[in-house]
């Protein structure tokens, strides 16, 4: 992407926070907790999945805190008891869903920020988007690295954004009815995954061949377009986009995949 003089970089928690605000998701999973800085800008019922989390912010939301590998995680049975419908009542006051009391619980945005190397981040996408729809937002960070040192799988600089990268690659590839977007932040830049289909199993079941061919040994081959962010959408340009209210529309009255194309569409045309 062309860099502007006067534009303002957007750190990826701030990306975050209003995201949460234009979106207004009813909960929210996050995968990599650490110090807890993007858990703190929720303010929905929550999942957050990290084996060693040490927490230094202050948490404002209703939270399940889960010690343990994303793997694990979503071996559980029911995985996202804590988010299910039914447990508290109280939840559902005041919303037009009809459904709201009753149904497994979908996901409504989710942060993937695990391991960063490229087969823990694609097996997390394919659990997160079991358990999610078309109106979903799906976001993963560390997915620009600004050299070939970030990228790394063995990591080796302060700043880390493994190989994860490809899993852009991958979804562009194998599952061209989603629609990826690269988005320019600060530092290492974030992607924004929407159109998911709990259906599809085309990457669950090319796994083994896809993993053969992306997880590659250092040094990474990053392609130029990437290392310059050519492609990478400027945040504000995507937090401002005219979609986003159709899309809460069309996910609080849970409105069919058909209506993914019209808002496909519009994402694309700030993309």
């Amino acid at each position: 992407m062309r860099k502007h003089r006067g534009v303002v970089p957007v750190h990826r928690h701030e990306f975050l926070r209003r995201l949460h605000k234009v979106y207004k998701p009813r909960n929210y999973l996050e995968i990599g907790v650490n110090d807890g800085k993007s858990l703190a800008l929720s303010r929905v019922p929550s999942v957050a999945i990290d084996p060693a989390f040490k927490l230094t912010q202050s948490i404002s939301c209703d939270v399940h805190l889960v010690r343990a590998t994303s793997d694990a995680f979503f071996h559980r049975k029911d995985p996202l008891l804590h988010l299910r419908p039914g447990r508290n009542p109280f939840r559902a006051l005041g919303r037009r869903d009809p459904l709201a009391l009753v149904g497994d619980p979908v996901l409504e945005l989710s942060f993937i920020d695990g391991m960063h190397i490229f087969e823990y981040a694609l097996r997390d996408f394919i659990n997160v988007e079991k358990h999610s729809r078309w109106s979903s937002v799906i976001v993963f960070d560390d997915m620009l690295p600004r050299n070939v040192d970030e990228a790394a799988r063995d990591r080796h600089t302060r700043d880390w954004a493994g190989d994860v990268f490809k899993v852009a690659q991958v979804l562009r590839r194998y599952r061209p009815d989603l629609t990826v977007v690269d988005v320019d932040t600060v530092k290492t830049g974030v992607t924004a995954i929407f159109g998911a289909d709990p259906t599809n199993t085309v990457l669950k079941d090319n796994y083994d061949k896809i993993v053969a061919e992306y997880a590659t040994e250092d040094p990474q081959d990053i392609p130029e377009e990437l290392l310059l962010r050519k492609n990478a959408v400027n945040p504000e340009t995507l937090l401002r986009a005219p979609f986003w209210p159709a899309l809460v529309r069309a996910r609080n009255v849970r409105r069919g995949r058909s209506s993914f194309e019209a808002i496909r569409r519009q994402i694309a045309s700030v993309s």
